[in-house]
């Protein structure tokens, strides 16, 4: 019998400014929830995750690949690490069309395919019309349609996302979980998700990390981590 791979596994120490972050976790959900106060440590585990950080002590293996091994001197460079980003300003190219924007992320996997059809992507997140437009010409919904495209262009074993729903308005926000939840199940990337809101954590993850004061304090599904 064969055991299924961890989508993420992590163990990441890093003393940095004062803070300590010791964190230890792994899931194989289609969407990980990273939940906990601003402050916690979410977005600085996320960037170990993408190796915009390295762990002073650690381990990140993403579907089995080690990114990440300070014990065995191992740390993939974050532009080979197969990891689609997307953040809570969208950080599109403002001088790029949204075809251009989109299609960036298959720079880093010239000559490798992709292993994710471009039209299916831009039919479910819905902007085939927007194509030509610059990202100034756009809504905030809109930013965000384009910059989860952008990251599923680039074939990345996992998807990470850093609050992007901070900022909408009640409208948006519905429409973009809605977004979220198809890309979860229509493409079948894994994705951890963080968050400090309650209600996303409830309609989007199936496992939730949760973390305070650098530490993971609680893991299970919603119900076990937000019950009472």
């Amino acid at each position: 019998m064969t055991s299924m791979v961890p989508a993420v596994s992590v163990s990441a120490f890093q003393k940095r400014n004062g803070f300590t972050l010791d964190i230890i976790f792994e899931s194989d959900c289609p969407l990980t929830a990273l939940f906990g106060p601003s402050g916690s440590g979410k977005t600085s585990t996320l960037n170990m995750i993408a190796g915009v950080h390295r762990p002073d002590k650690g381990r990140v293996v993403i579907a089995g690949h080690v990114l990440t091994d300070t014990q065995a001197g191992i740390f993939v460079p974050r532009h080979r690490r197969r990891v689609g980003l997307v953040f809570q300003d969208a950080q599109l190219f403002p001088h790029f069309t949204v075809g251009q924007n989109i299609k960036f992320g298959q720079w880093f996997r010239r000559g490798e395919g992709s292993t994710l059809p471009e039209d299916a992507i831009i039919a479910v997140l819905g902007i085939g019309h927007l194509l030509k437009r610059r990202p100034a010409t756009l809504s905030g919904g809109e930013k965000h349609r384009v910059a989860i495209a952008r990251a599923l262009l680039s074939s990345p074993r996992i998807l990470l996302m850093d609050e992007p729903l901070t900022g909408l308005d009640d409208a948006r926000r519905m429409e973009i979980m809605t977004l979220i939840e198809r890309v979860r199940d229509e493409f079948k990337v894994p994705i951890v998700f963080v968050t400090h809101n309650t209600d996303e954590v409830r309609r989007l993850a199936s496992r939730v990390i949760k973390i305070a004061d650098g530490r993971v304090v609680a893991a299970g599904t919603p119900a076990e981590v937000l019950s009472p």
